[in-house]
C-alpha cells in the first residue's frame, strides 16, 4: 500500500498553475539553499582569488554547450512540439514517445561529439575566455574544463528527462534534480577537494550531474516511456523540434556571448573579480529561480495547450495571472536585497578566507544586480509565452538587443565602477530586454491586462514601500542592540528585520485584500486527495 501510494504521489501531475509554481519553488528554495551554502563552503577554502576564479571561468564553455544544445531545445521545441503530438489523435501518445527517444538519440549524440572536440581543443579555446589570466590560471582553467566536459553529456540526457516529466506536469520529481545537483558539488568541495585538490571541484561537477539524472529517469519511466535508441532524422516531430530551437539557440549564444564578453572583462580586473561577480549573481538568483523560473515553467505546458487550441483568451488570462504573482514575490525580495545585502553577505560568504574587502565588492555588486530583479524574474515567463505560440524569432531579436546594451555599458561602467559597472550593466540590458518582450507579445495577442496588473503593483509597491520602512527600523535598531560583531548577531539583525519586513507585506496586503495572498494562503491548507488503487495493483502484490 505505502508503496503505491509513493509511486502515485511522484507520478501525480500538479493541475493549477500556482500549485505547479509553489512546488517548482519549493523545491528551487531548497535548491538555492543549498548553493548557498556550497558558495559559503567554496568562499570560506579559496576566499575571493584565483583558485575560484578558475573554478568559475572553467564552468563557461561546458555551461555554454548545455545551454546552447539543450536548454533552448527544450524550452523552445521539445515541450510545445511533443505536448501538440500526444494530443493530435488517439495515436499521439505512440507517436510522442517515438519521437522522445529520436529527440533523446540525437540529443546525445551531438553532445557526445561537441564535448569530446571540447575536451581536446579546450587548451585552444580558454585562453579566448580569460584573455586576462596568466598562463598558469589558464592552464589550470583548461584542466578543470576538460573534466568538466562530461557534465553536458549528462544533463542533456536529464534535461529531455525533465522536459517528459514537465510536459505531463509532473514537477515534483522535476524540481528535485537541482537540489541533488548541487548535493553533489558540495560532496566535491567537501569530500574531493581535501583527496583531489581543485580539481575535486570539477569531479563534484560531474557527480552532481549524474544526480540529476538518476532522481528524475525513475519517474520517467513509470510515465509509460519507452527509451529506445531512434536514429531517425527525417522525423517530422524532430524537425519540427530543431526548426524552432534554431532561434532560441542563437538568442542562448548570444547570451551566452554576453557572459563570456563580461568574463573576458572582468579578466582584466583585480584578482576575485570574477568570482565577486559569480557569488553575488548566485545570490541574486535566488529569487529569480524561485519566482521568474518556477513560474515560467509551471504555465509552460497550460500557455503551450490554450495556443494550440487557439484559445487566446485563456492564454492572455494565465499570462496575467502569473506575472501578477510573480511580482506579488519579487516586490518584497527585492526589498530584502537591497536592505539586507551586507547582512546577507556576511551571513553566507564571510568566513574564512573571504574578507571583509570581498564581501563589500560582493554587496554592492548585487545592490546593482538587485535593480533588474523584476525584470529578470519576468523575462523566462514572458519568452515561454512565445515559445508556446511557436514563436522563437521575437525572443531572439529582443534579447540580442538587450545583449548589445549590457556590453555597451559594460565597457562604459566598467572603467569608473569596477566590477560593479558590470553589474549596472547587466541590470539595464535585463530592463531593456523585458521592456522589448512585453511590447513585442502585446502587439502579437492584443492587451494583456495591464489595467488589471497595474492596480495589483500599485498595492504590491504600497505594502513594499511599508515594509521597507518597517525593514530599516528594525534592522537599525538591532544593530544598536546587539553590535554587528559576531555571525549570531548578523544572522538575528539580519533575520528579524526580514521577518518582521515580511509580516508588515502580508499584513497591509491583507488589510487591501490581495487575490494572490489568498491564493497562497489557501494553497497552504492541507486537502487530503482521495487516491484510487487498482486491484491489479494489488494483484501484484504492490500493496504489500
Amino acid at each position: 500500500m505505502i508503496k503505491i501510494l509513493f509511486r502515485r504521489w511522484l507520478t501525480r501531475p500538479s493541475i493549477s498553475i500556482t500549485g505547479a509554481a509553489a512546488v517548482i519553488a519549493a523545491a528551487s528554495f531548497m535548491s538555492r539553499l543549498l548553493g548557498v551554502f556550497r558558495d559559503r563552503v567554496l568562499a570560506g577554502q579559496f576566499g575571493a582569488g584565483e583558485s575560484l576564479d578558475v573554478y568559475y571561468a572553467a564552468f563557461r564553455v561546458p555551461d555554454l554547450i548545455y545551454n546552447l544544445l539543450i536548454v533552448g531545445a527544450l524550452s523552445a521545441g521539445f515541450i510545445p512540439v511533443f505536448v501538440a503530438t500526444r494530443k493530435r489523435s488517439q495515436e499521439g501518445e505512440a507517436e510522442a514517445w517515438r519521437l522522445t527517444n529520436a529527440f533523446l538519440t540525437t540529443t546525445f549524440v551531438s553532445l557526445l561529439i561537441i564535448c569530446a572536440l571540447g575536451a581536446i581543443f579546450i587548451k585552444q579555446i580558454v585562453p579566448m575566455v580569460t584573455p586576462g589570466f596568466s598562463s598558469e590560471k589558464t592552464a589550470a582553467v583548461a584542466a578543470l574544463s576538460r573534466i568538466m566536459f562530461l557534465s553536458p553529456l549528462l544533463l542533456g540526457i536529464s534535461a529531455v528527462v525533465g522536459g517528459v516529466l514537465q510536459s505531463f506536469r509532473n514537477f515534483f520529481v522535476f524540481s528535485l534534480a537541482p537540489i541533488f545537483y548541487n548535493i553533489g558539488i558540495i560532496i566535491g568541495a567537501l569530500v574531493f577537494v581535501p583527496w583531489l585538490g581543485l580539481t575535486g571541484l570539477a569531479w563534484g561537477v560531474v557527480l552532481g550531474a549524474a544526480l540529476h539524472l538518476a532522481v528524475q529517469l525513475p519517474a520517467a519511466i513509470r510515465l509509460g516511456w519507452p527509451i529506445g535508441w531512434a536514429w531517425d532524422l527525417r522525423d517530422k516531430g524532430l524537425r519540427s523540434i530543431w526548426r524552432l530551437t534554431v532561434p532560441r539557440t542563437l538568442s542562448l549564444g548570444v547570451t551566452q556571448m554576453n557572459l563570456l564578453i563580461l568574463t573576458i572583462i572582468a579578466s582584466y580586473l583585480a584578482s576575485g573579480s570574477v568570482a565577486v561577480f559569480n557569488l553575488a549573481t548566485n545570490l541574486y538568483m535566488l529569487p529569480v529561480a524561485t519566482v521568474g523560473i518556477a513560474y515560467a515553467l509551471a504555465v509552460f505546458p497550460t500557455l503551450s495547450e490554450k495556443a494550440a487550441m487557439d484559445n487566446w483568451a485563456g492564454f492572455k488570462d494565465s499570462l496575467r495571472e502569473t506575472v501578477q504573482h510573480a511580482f506579488f514575490f519579487i516586490v518584497p525580495s527585492t526589498v530584502l536585497l537591497l536592505l539586507l545585502r551586507a547582512q546577507i553577505v556576511r551571513a553566507v560568504l564571510g568566513s574564512g578566507a573571504f574578507d571583509w574587502t570581498d564581501t563589500v565588492l560582493t554587496f554592492e555588486t548585487l545592490r546593482f544586480l538587485t535593480y533588474s530583479l523584476f525584470a529578470q524574474a519576468l523575462i523566462p515567463i514572458l519568452a515561454r509565452a512565445f515559445y508556446a505560440c511557436q514563436n522563437t524569432m521575437t525572443p531572439l531579436v529582443v534579447g540580442v538587443a538587450g545583449d548589445f546594451v549590457t556590453i555597451f555599458f559594460g565597457f562604459v561602467l566598467v572603467g569608473s565602477y569596477g566590477i560593479m559597472g558590470l553589474a549596472a550593466a547587466f541590470s539595464i540590458g535585463s530592463i531593456v530586454q523585458v521592456l522589448g518582450l512585453w511590447l513585442a507579445l502585446r502587439w502579437r495577442v492584443g492587451k494583456l491586462g495591464e489595467g488589471h496588473l497595474l492596480e495589483a503593483l500599485w498595492s504590491f509597491t504600497l505594502a513594499g514601500l511599508v515594509m521597507a520602512f518597517v525593514t530599516q527600523g528594525v534592522k537599525t535598531g538591532l544593530g544598536q542592540l546587539l553590535g554587528t560583531t559576531t555571525l549570531l548577531d548578523i544572522v538575528l539583525q539580519g533575520g528579524l528585520a526580514g521577518l518582521a519586513g515580511l509580516i508588515t507585506y502580508a499584513a497591509i496586503l491583507y488589510l487591501r485584500e490581495s487575490e494572490e495572498l489568498d491564493e497562497l494562503m489557501a494553497s497552504w491548507r492541507w486537502r487530503p486527495a482521495a487516491i484510487e488503487i487498482s486491484q491489479e495493483g494489488l494483484d501484484e502484490g504492490e500493496g504489500i
